[in-house]
């Protein structure tokens, strides 16, 4: 799967959350300083080249909609993180954001729950 731009993803994120719109809905929900519709309208199109997007004609314009699920594309881009940086293990992986980030027991103890469940 090809992966995004910060650009390209920050929209694609919009588009998951809209589930679909035009390029000035998906503008209207960006933050200030809010980019040019030529730049937004020229992302949505790249998207849609690299598959992850598509539309349909509504009036004199189109809608977009995402034709990757969100969770795909969160699997797969923590799958690639765990591969490229942590030599494809989850532990770690794991034990990096557990020393980086200050982890607690109790979300620690809240990981292993939700694993064993998986398990089960």
């Amino acid at each position: 799967m090809k992966q995004l731009t910060k650009a390209e993803e920050e929209i694609m994120q919009i588009l998951w959350d809209l589930r679909e719109g035009n390029v000035a809905g998906i503008i209207n929900e960006m933050p200030e300083p809010k980019p040019a519709y030529n730049t937004v309208s020229t992302i949505v199109r790249i998207l849609e080249s690299k598959g992850f997007v598509d539309h349909r004609k509504e009036g004199k314009g189109y809608i977009y909609f995402p034709v990757l699920e969100k969770e795909t594309y969160s699997n797969q881009s923590m799958n690639q993180l765990m591969n490229n940086y942590f030599n494809g293990s989850f532990k770690s992986m794991v034990s990096f954001f557990m020393k980086k980030n200050e982890m607690s027991t109790k979300e620690l103890e809240d990981i292993l729950k939700e694993i064993d469940k998986k398990d089960s």
